[in-house]
């Protein structure tokens, strides 16, 4: 193994992250060094291999099929999972990117976690149901994050965590590939991976076990600065009806959207990808980025099945082979 790496894995071990942090780190150490080499060819979705979606049912028409009664129930097995690892430093932040103001209501200032709460609460009053709701946070965003939840005499949640910690990882240099070092303040030399880390934070956190422990067998997981990613039991119907396990609602592309993961069918197999801009060959750019030959990019809001997604971690020990 390479000596850089095993530099920040010793690093890793010493700040108490587990092995399964390690592992998936490694994944992506390894992905970084081969993009560095120029050998990208094993990443590539080439478009000659993929078919475009170019229809998906809106929400209104899905509206217009659901039994609503049923879809309470479909909705009271739903836990609502947000991302809130990242800060708000391009927004002038120092803080986790959901406590940035987006809007005054009666002369207050709502936040983002301010409006994911009222969205709960309002879903949970209104049709009698728990929705627990869970913040995927990091190091840097748990402590202002719990200080909100804390202060919301309103917000109660018993049972299920309201927090999961995501794992973190030395920022490297990028001439050598070593960790960092930051002796004035050490927090510096450490970063939250991306949000692909979800999955074997859930997985650590044994939160799947207490979600099945408590009923809720399917999870809705958006950003936290996704105010359109709201709580729907029509869609938690939806979910339960197509017997998937997972379903990504995705929106239609305007220009503003060419360079963003978009949703492609493997023509050989039939099942449908997310491919991101990051494994579109060159000469397939153009092609990829076509608004009117792939209509629909990724909102990346999610909804997985809670027995397919143990099952699923389960078989790769934790660690999804994502690209």
């Amino acid at each position: 193994m390479d000596d850089a790496f095993e530099l920040s894995a010793a690093k890793m071990r010493e700040q108490g992250m587990s092995e399964i942090a390690i592992e998936q780190f490694k994944h992506l150490y390894n992905a970084w060094n081969l993009d560095k080499s120029g050998d990208k060819s094993a990443e590539f979705i080439r478009e000659s291999t993929v078919e475009p979606i170019k229809s998906v049912p809106t929400f209104h028409e899905i509206y217009e099929t659901i039994d609503h009664d049923k879809a309470v129930n479909a909705f009271a097995k739903t836990a609502f999972i947000k991302l809130n690892g990242g800060l708000g430093t391009s927004m002038g932040l120092s803080c986790a990117k959901s406590l940035l103001p987006v809007r005054r209501h009666k002369a207050r200032q709502m936040r983002f976690i301010d409006i994911i709460i009222g969205q709960v609460l309002t879903a949970r009053q209104r049709l009698g149901v728990n929705l627990p709701l869970i913040f995927m946070n990091s190091f840097r965003t748990s402590h202002d994050t719990l200080q909100v939840l804390k202060r919301n005499r309103k917000f109660v949640q018993d049972n299920i965590p309201v927090e999961i910690i995501q794992h973190q990882e030395p920022k490297l240099a990028e001439e050598t590939g070593e960790p960092v070092s930051h002796k004035e303040d050490r927090s510096l030399e450490w970063c939250p991976p991306g949000h692909g880390d979800i999955f074997s934070t859930l997985w650590e956190s044994d939160l799947l076990h207490t979600l099945k422990e408590n009923g809720i067998e399917y999870l809705f997981i958006s950003n936290s600065d996704n105010l359109g990613a709201r709580p729907s039991r029509t869609l938690a119907q939806h979910f339960e009806n197509t017997g998937a396990p997972i379903m990504i609602e995705v929106a239609k592309r305007t220009q503003a959207d060419r360079k963003g993961g978009h949703i492609v069918r493997d023509a050989k197999t039939g099942r449908l990808m997310l491919r991101e801009m990051t494994q579109v060959h060159p000469e397939d750019r153009r092609s990829a980025q076509s608004i009117k030959k792939h209509p629909y990019f990724n909102t990346n809001n999610i909804w997985v099945r809670v027995d397919a997604l143990e099952k699923k971690l389960k078989e790769h020990k934790g660690i999804l082979p994502l690209p």
